[in-house]
């Protein structure tokens, strides 16, 4: 499937990997600083955003269309930065493709993704979806944050309740939840049903690999994070306190110093 796929900046092929549910406007946190060193490609994985389907299909399919990707921009050899589900999936190309990704940037994800979220309950559901109609209204009102938002299940996906990743959550996680499709959804439940477990291929992997976790994710828990980091042979871990599977949305500007610190420590092309 062709992935529809917003192509920025001049430089070293950097390709960044949205997360469930999510889209390539997800990752702006990522392209929009990198683009100034990279050439950042980041697509609609199939199933999600404007790569539409209404087609069952299966994970394994995701790697056929970014090796397509890839063939279709020339890319020979790229870094590969993956949030969530795009982080497993960068893994998968590592190990699928060896030959064509020189490097991992891998955030709130795990090769054994485990979970500890709280049962849902119908309050949770109501104050989110209160919250999120009013932060689409108004996205960052403070009052909202406040008086829903941090009663919702937004609790769940950030710790620091503040306007600014509001905004990103009305901007670009509201759209890409409405866009996700069955089928995507059905694709994932069914490789986390079947107990997705790619331990013990890590070691197959030899680039470096940074693995950035957000202490309090309830979604993919940061002891999961760190038991991959530990299996990969040459991995830099960190995990950053009072944050959660969000985090890159609740401290852009610590998370853009550590990948871009990572990435001139390993030369790739940040002057």
């Amino acid at each position: 499937m062709k992935l529809e796929t917003v192509v920025n900046g001049q430089g070293y092929p950097l390709l960044c990997l949205h997360g469930h549910p999510g889209s390539k406007h997800c990752m702006n946190v990522f392209t929009e600083p990198l683009a100034y060193h990279f050439k950042t490609l980041a697509p609609d994985l199939r199933g999600y955003g404007q790569s539409r389907t209404a087609t069952s299909f299966t994970m394994t399919q995701h790697l056929d269309d970014l090796v397509e990707l890839l063939d279709q921009f020339a890319v020979e050899q790229c870094l590969v930065l993956g949030w969530s589900l795009g982080g497993i999936l960068a893994m998968e190309l590592a190990l699928q493709s060896p030959q064509r990704v020189t490097g991992l940037m891998l955030l709130g994800t795990a090769a054994r993704p485990r979970g500890s979220h709280p049962p849902i309950t119908w309050q949770d559901n109501v104050f989110t979806a209160i919250a999120s109609i009013l932060n689409r209204l108004a996205p960052g009102w403070q009052w909202n944050i406040d008086t829903f938002g941090q009663r919702s299940l937004y609790r769940y996906l950030i710790q620091q309740h503040h306007p600014a990743a509001y905004r990103r959550l009305a901007q670009e996680a509201f759209p890409a939840f409405l866009q996700t499709s069955q089928p995507a959804n059905r694709a994932l439940n069914t490789a986390l049903f079947a107990g997705y477990d790619r331990l013990p291929e890590l070691a197959n992997i030899t680039v470096p690999a940074l693995v950035l976790a957000g202490e309090c994710d309830r979604h993919i828990t940061a002891s999961s994070s760190r038991e991959t980091a530990q299996h990969l042979k040459h991995s830099t871990y960190k995990s950053y306190p009072a944050t959660a599977h969000l985090f890159p949305w609740e401290i852009p500007d610590q998370v853009l110093s550590d990948i871009q610190a990572w990435l001139q420590a390993h030369d790739h092309g940040l002057r």
